[in-house]
Formats: C-alpha cells, structure tokens, sequence
C-alpha cells in the first residue's frame, strides 16, 4: 500500500498528512475532509474514526520523505 505517517506535515499523528501524500491530495482537504466525516454524519461517527485514526498513527511507518 505504500502509505507512511508524515514526519514534518503533520498536526497530531501524521495520519492525514501521510495519507494524503501517498495518494497525490492536498493534506488540508484530506484533514477538513477527515473532520467532516467525524463531526458530519449523522449518528455516532466521531469514535470510530477517531478509532481508526489512532490505530491507522499506531501501525503505520513514519516516513523520513515528509
């Protein structure tokens, strides 16, 4: 797959700035989409993409590129 955690852009774990990096996408959208999803969607979406957040910042790489 391919995606690192950002080292340099990053504002809390690097998730979205690593993400965005490996795909080609700017990681201002990719932080306001994230936050879209969380706060947005209607029911209880906050936990689980905060969830995925902190698994996706415990189990990826740091990359040394960005």
């Amino acid at each position: 797959m391919g995606i690192k955690r950002a080292r340099r852009d990053r504002w809390l774990l690097g998730v979205c700035g690593g993400v965005a990096r490996s795909q080609g996408w700017s990681p201002g959208l990719t932080r306001l989409a994230t936050a879209v999803l969380a706060i947005a969607i209607p029911g209880f979406s906050l936990v689980p993409v905060l969830l995925i957040y902190i698994v996706l910042g415990a189990i990826l790489p740091e990359s040394e590129e960005f």
